[in-house]
């Protein structure tokens, strides 16, 4: 009897202890990217309509759609004995048909036949980057410090530019990753060509960046065109792989505009550009003749007072060839239209007051569009398909959270990726009727041990009334209604940002849970200016960077007074980058209520930021004298009160620690006390390591002064 008893106590004590382990901060930090991430299907794709594959055990599985027997295809060993190669894991992979996958490598891409155990490879040389794979003509384009070399199955290499360096960029990333550009060379759909970036930064000014851990300080300077200064020019290049020629595209003056969403056509007759004026409020589809470089004609125009950004390239037709579907926010909101080659728009295929967010494909007549949006909810993204005739929109998908298909090739089936606010992450067949055939694979909760603060979703009116806020509040370990608890605001409030979803723990941070269990309030709100809200809830910030967001958080902040347990003497602020811009706005122009402030990364003067990002928001500073005025955080100074920190990367080549420092001199010039604190050899933000270390400092500096 004893003895039971002993073992009963031992059992309630370990779930008590399991359910009340607490988050430390190597937890919330390194832990939400390793062992506190949920797991997941590696490698998730479609082999066929029949079968979808994944990585499991060092061993590609392949999983039949409609009994849910699993084979393995080939295992890692089977993989290093006919590549030759001695790979430590499977690699990225991708079906290139239903026989052949392709595995990519740092040095090379193997084209392999899972069932005959076949293999031939392309082969990349030293210090090969940006390396694009062509399955017709078995190549691989890539850059090779600034020049585009090509690398063919016969183990022959081809150099196609040599006049890289000095300025010159070739088949690289421009326009500093802006407009969805990823990548620099664009290899055409047969493999006849190679089209390429060419990026001319002679006109660029040198920035001063230097490398303190050298034996002797090390220059080591960037091209880093600021607001209003010169920008680099990009042309097209155009490589015939048959005649060893090029060939640049024709687009004129002025040379500082942006050339951005390279498209080819089926046919590799021509290229589709979405050209872009310099004040970015002007975008022109044009057309290119592939082997003359000549303008054949500009297909359509799209116009704004505010801006234009173009970030999704044209999707040729599988039905006509002379037809295509375009992503654009035209009327407000993101929408798929269908336009034939002369420019003339046929059909919008959706329509409403919410986003399409990504184009998953269509049937093969292309009679039904399937896609991802937020058609139900800001917060949510729901896998729907779209009657292509009549427009109806069906969702496919009903479970709340972040849902994202993957559409088997011949459109009968979808696997969907998502998560909820309390699911970690699950993979569910669905037929294209929207059933649920069944649940391929369901995450354990990593969090299931831990004792955390109640998170929960609220909803907030911009102070006209027009337009709502969605936040999310975090409540103490151990909440007790009748206390009074400090707050900790997390803010960026950028565009292309959206931190409040129904995705897993309503996309919270870890680092917020680790405040939450030491006795904070963790508050984060999504002001106007962020993502999926549509055109006019973005573009509301233009010209005025600051001013609408923070009075956006200044919402939340009445909000956070009405609740009796916010202890509203001591509410801090955190933020990097664009959320550092927005501490200091927070900190600087309302001091009697954010006692405590950590500015990561901040922008303080946007005159001072790449032409690209700011010149869209802001227009160039003579054109905005006003706007950069009421937007330069240094001249908020004389308004410090309480407790400041900044925080910068010393290698930050995206916001430079020239904004630290002009900020930092005039705290000096009206003697106001700030506190200073710099990563050696980190750029724009602390990664690795290191970022405990960050966040240790980020976290003390509220517990000591908040």
């Amino acid at each position: 009897m004893r003895h039971l008893i002993v073992l009963i106590f031992l059992f309630i004590s370990t779930v008590v202890f399991a359910q009340t382990k607490q988050m430390s901060l190597e937890d919330a930090v390194y832990g939400r990217y390793t062992y506190l991430r949920p797991a997941g299907l590696s490698g998730l794709q479609w082999q066929n309509d029949k079968q979808f594959t994944y990585i499991e055990n060092r061993e590609l599985l392949a999983e039949q759609v409609k009994t849910g027997a699993k084979s393995k295809l080939i295992s890692l060993d089977e993989l290093n004995a006919i590549t030759g190669d001695e790979m430590s894991r499977i690699p990225a992979y991708r079906w290139l048909n239903p026989s052949e996958l392709l595995l990519t490598t740092a040095m090379n891409f193997y084209v392999v036949n899972p069932v005959e155990k076949t293999a031939y490879s392309v082969d990349l040389i030293e210090n090969a980057e940006n390396a694009v794979f062509n399955a017709e003509s078995k190549f691989a384009s890539f850059t090779r410090e600034n020049d585009v070399w090509i690398a063919f199955e016969n183990g022959n290499y081809k150099q196609i530019t040599t006049d890289g360096g000095s300025g010159i960029v070739n088949g690289q990333s421009v326009h500093r990753n802006e407009f969805g550009i990823s990548g620099g060379l664009f290899n055409s759909p047969k493999g006849s060509f190679v089209a390429f970036y060419r990026k001319d930064e002679t006109m660029v000014k040198d920035y001063p960046l230097v490398d303190y851990m050298a034996r002797q300080a090390e220059h080591k300077p960037v091209k880093y065109p600021m607001a209003g200064m010169n920008s680099h020019h990009v042309t097209l290049g155009v490589y015939n792989i048959a005649t060893q020629s090029t060939v640049f595209l024709k687009t004129g003056e002025p040379f500082d505009h942006y050339l951005t969403n390279v498209a080819w056509s089926p046919d590799e007759k021509y290229i589709y550009l979405a050209e872009l004026n310099r004040a970015q409020n002007h975008m022109q589809l044009n057309c290119y003749d592939a082997f003359t470089g000549e303008k054949v004609k500009t297909l359509f125009e799209e116009q704004a007072e505010t801006y234009v950004e173009p970030l999704h390239p044209i999707h040729f037709s599988s039905v006509n060839a002379n037809e295509f579907y375009y992503l654009s926010r035209r009327d407000g909101w993101f929408h798929v239209y269908k336009y034939n080659t002369d420019g003339n728009l046929l059909k919008q295929l959706t329509k409403g007051e919410w986003e399409v967010t990504n184009i998953l494909g269509f049937d093969s007549k292309e009679n039904t569009l399937f896609i991802e949006a937020t058609i139900d909810d800001p917060l949510q993204k729901k896998v729907c398909k779209v009657n292509v005739k009549t427009g109806a929109v069906e969702k496919l998908t009903s479970e709340s959270g972040m849902h994202a298909g993957v559409l088997s090739p011949g459109a009968n089936y979808i696997l969907d990726r998502w998560s909820g606010t309390n699911v970690p992450g699950k993979v569910d067949l669905l037929s294209v009727k929207g059933d649920v055939l069944r649940t391929v694979f369901e995450a354990d909760d990593p969090l299931k041990d831990y004792e955390l603060g109640e998170n929960r979703l609220v909803s907030i009116k911009t102070k006209d009334g027009k337009h709502d806020l969605h936040g999310r509040i975090i409540l103490p370990v151990d909440f007790d209604p009748a206390k009074k608890y400090p707050v900790v605001v997390y803010v960026y409030g950028g565009p292309h940002s959206q931190l409040v979803n129904k995705g897993w723990h309503n996309q919270a941070r870890w680092w917020q849970y680790y405040m939450a269990s030491k006795g904070y309030i963790a508050f984060t709100l999504d002001n106007r200016g962020t993502n999926n809200r549509g055109r006019d809830f973005e573009t509301a910030i233009h010209r005025q960077l600051g001013v609408l967001e923070t009075e956006d958080q200044m919402q939340g902040i009445e909000y956070l007074t009405t609740l009796p347990y916010v202890d509203t003497e001591r509410i801090g602020v955190h933020g990097w980058s664009y959320g550092g811009f927005m501490t200091l706005n927070l900190k600087l122009k309302h001091p009697d209520v954010f006692k405590v402030a950590v500015a990561g990364g901040p922008v303080v003067d946007w005159s001072m930021y790449e032409i690209m990002y700011g010149e869209r928001y802001m227009d160039r500073p003579y054109e905005n004298p006003e706007g950069y005025k009421n937007s330069d955080m240094s001249n908020y100074v004389e308004n410090l009160d309480g407790k400041l920190m900044l925080i910068h990367g010393v290698q930050d080549a995206t916001v430079v620690m020239q904004h630290s420092m002009k900020f930092l001199r005039e705290c000096v010039k009206q003697n106001k006390q700030v506190d200073f604190f710099a990563y050696p050899v980190h750029p724009h933000n602390v990664r690795g390591k290191d970022r405990v270390h960050l966040m240790e400092k980020v976290s003390l500096y509220f517990f000591e002064n908040l």
